[in-house]
């Protein structure tokens, strides 16, 4: 029977798994199903009570909100940046910096420019292939190194969405959670800028781009560990992606090489800059980036206005309400900025009109993929409660079930493990967030089974979830669809792979170093 119970609660897992690499059915659909499997399960077998499986579920929706939400906003920005022709700006300035240092060029683009774009809402996967495929990279480089660039900070991604997360499921202060993933930064993303460089030039591009590599990864690294200290945690991917600029730049002057060549733009790089300057054109960002310091600087009223004493607490669970918060989330501030930004981006009635229909198209399956994961999360650790939200019997948890599993399979090695299931969370839900929402009870319920530290564990594991971000079909997809190669997407999934787990596996190591007192 246990083995049964063993199996029927890793069931929705196992489901989505193998409709997503079997069957290659779209993420949100295979949530869908997954869903229902862990609804069925958690109904017929771990006789939890029908109003508990519904008031999870919506409990998880709302939860979801400050990342699909975020989503869909972020998608709206940049599909109005794109009409207005802000974008084609934005790329006629990075197409001309760091002439003739593919190394530099790489980090530049993909790791300091990804870290900040990911981090203020802006679809890299869709913003940067353009520009490296204009630069002469190849369709491979074009498609994958984007993709890569900003996985170290993901976690700091969309104003720090999924640290927010994270902190929620451990019940600590966004303020405090930072350095449990900080302490992974410096080597992760150092490991990530040499695996971008060996994916676009093999070890001879590693030994020509060291240099810059490793002033890339560990600035971003240790910006990291610097804004966990001043529990600035929201905002370290806006800091990490300006110090890495700033860095490399401070790096070519040192050299003695150009800034930037002009005479590497064509007729329509030269009209996008005689349309809009790049104030405008970066307007959107500039506000958001003033925006959220002020609001997340600990020196100034705000953050304790709109994160604390204005949380709107939402009580679907009885004594766990979910907190709005919604004049402190991404989502929303993104949306104000964007408005706030139109009479600079001299946007016209028709561009706004066509921007909104196309960012509506784009933006409904990206919403509900990343909200019913957060679904069959809440689901999944509410299993096995009866109309009083009460726990009877522990073996009908699935949560349990999963970390007791886990722990009398893997022991003291969990710890290890816990990196590669965020991997596998990360890809079948698309999104550290979905994936440290899925995972982080387990690995908190099997490092009190076995003595480690959960925060520690699962923090490993929300890294972990943005290392998928490389080998998610959707994202690859995206990238490749961006520069009209959508068929040469599945051609990067192989050796993305390969980094990914590479990278993983340093992660597992530091993780089973910090894990135990």
């Amino acid at each position: 029977m246990y083995a049964l119970s063993v199996l029927l609660a890793f069931m929705p897992v196992i489901a989505i798994f193998v409709l997503l690499l079997v069957y290659r059915v779209a993420a949100d659909t295979a949530g869908y199903i997954g869903w229902a499997v862990a609804a069925g399960i958690a109904w017929l077998y771990f006789d939890t009570a029908p109003t508990v499986i519904l008031l999870s579920s919506v409990a998880g929706l709302v939860a979801s909100l400050p990342i699909a939400l975020v989503m869909s906003a972020s998608i709206l920005q940049i599909t109005v940046m794109q009409e207005t022709g802000a974008v084609s700006r934005v790329v006629a300035l990075m197409k001309s910096v760091a002439p003739g240092q593919q190394a530099v060029q790489i980090m530049l683009i993909n790791v300091g420019f990804g870290i900040l774009l990911t981090s203020l809402g802006a679809v890299t996967v869709s913003i940067l292939p353009p520009i490296m495929l204009a630069l002469g990279y190849s369709t491979f480089a074009a498609i994958i190194l984007p993709a890569l660039g900003y996985d170290a900070l993901c976690t700091y991604a969309l104003l720090g969405i999924p640290a927010v997360v994270y902190a929620n499921f451990v019940g600590l202060p966004v303020t405090e959670v930072g350095g449990y993933f900080a302490r992974f930064m410096p080597a992760i993303s150092t490991c990530i800028a040499l695996g971008m460089l060996y994916l676009a030039g093999g070890m001879k591009m590693v030994r020509e781009g060291i240099v810059p590599a490793l002033i890339a990864g560990l600035t971003a690294g240790l910006v990291a560990i610097f804004m966990a200290k001043l529990g600035l945690v929201t905002i370290t991917g806006i800091a990490a992606g300006l110090a890495v600029i700033a860095a490399l730049m401070l790096y070519i002057r040192l050299t003695g090489r150009p800034l930037r060549d002009r005479s590497l733009l064509n007729e329509a790089d030269m009209a996008a800059e005689r349309r809009h300057s790049l104030a405008a054109a970066c307007s959107p960002w500039i506000i958001l980036t003033v925006v959220s310091l002020v609001l997340n600087a600990p020196f100034l009223p705000f953050f304790d206005l709109t994160f604390k004493q204005w949380s709107m607490p939402l009580e679907i669970i009885p004594k766990s309400p979910e907190r709005l918060r919604i004049f402190w989330q991404a989502y929303f501030w993104v949306l104000v900025c964007t408005a706030a930004a139109l009479p600079l981006m001299k946007a016209t009635r028709q561009q706004v009109s066509t921007a909104l229909v196309k960012a509506g198209k784009r933006a409904g399956r990206p919403f509900m993929s990343a909200s019913v994961f957060f679904a069959i999360a809440y689901v999944m650790n509410h299993s096995g409660k009866g109309e009083d939200w009460s726990l009877a019997q522990p073996l009908h948890n699935m949560v349990y079930v999963m970390a007791d599993a886990s722990a009398s399979l893997f022991g003291k090695m969990y710890p290890f493990v816990a990196p590669y299931l965020g991997l596998l969370g990360g890809f079948i839900s698309g999104s550290e967030s979905s994936s440290i929402a899925m995972l982080t009870k387990l690995h908190l319920s099997t490092a009190e089974k076995i003595g480690a530290s959960g925060l520690v564990i699962a923090a490993a594991s929300g890294i972990g979830g943005g290392l998928a971000s490389v080998i998610s079909p959707a994202k690859l997809q995206n990238a490749a669809a961006s520069i009209d190669r959508i068929r040469e997407a599945s051609q990067a999934i192989r050796p993305a792979f390969v980094i990914s787990v590479l990278i993983t596996t340093v992660c597992a190591v530091m993780t089973l170093f910090w894990a135990f007192p």
